[in-house]
């Protein structure tokens, strides 16, 4: 299944604490389950002013799906074509 990386402008998210980080997974996760199996969200990075998520869908139209109904932006949304790791210089 295609893989996803979602970009959200989000100012301030390096800030959220512990509790709010859990309401928005919840949300995410409610949303997810509504939308089915096809969609699935693996992780994400939370940094000072954007969130970078990694999620598993057959078209970027159902993650952006995903991002409306849970009310989170999703700036940009790009397929990966290849992962590399320190590994691939082998």
């Amino acid at each position: 299944m295609p893989q996803f990386v979602i970009e959200r402008e989000m100012p301030g998210a390096g800030s959220l604490g512990k509790d709010e980080l859990k309401g928005a997974s919840q949300t995410s996760c409610s949303v997810l389950r509504d939308l089915g199996p096809e969609i699935q969200w693996v992780h994400s990075y939370v940094t000072d002013d954007k969130i970078y998520c990694i999620y598993r869908a057959p078209s970027a139209d159902l993650i952006r799906e995903h991002a409306d109904k849970a009310g989170f932006p999703a700036n940009s949304v790009s397929e990966v074509r290849n992962v590399i790791d320190p590994t691939t210089a082998e």
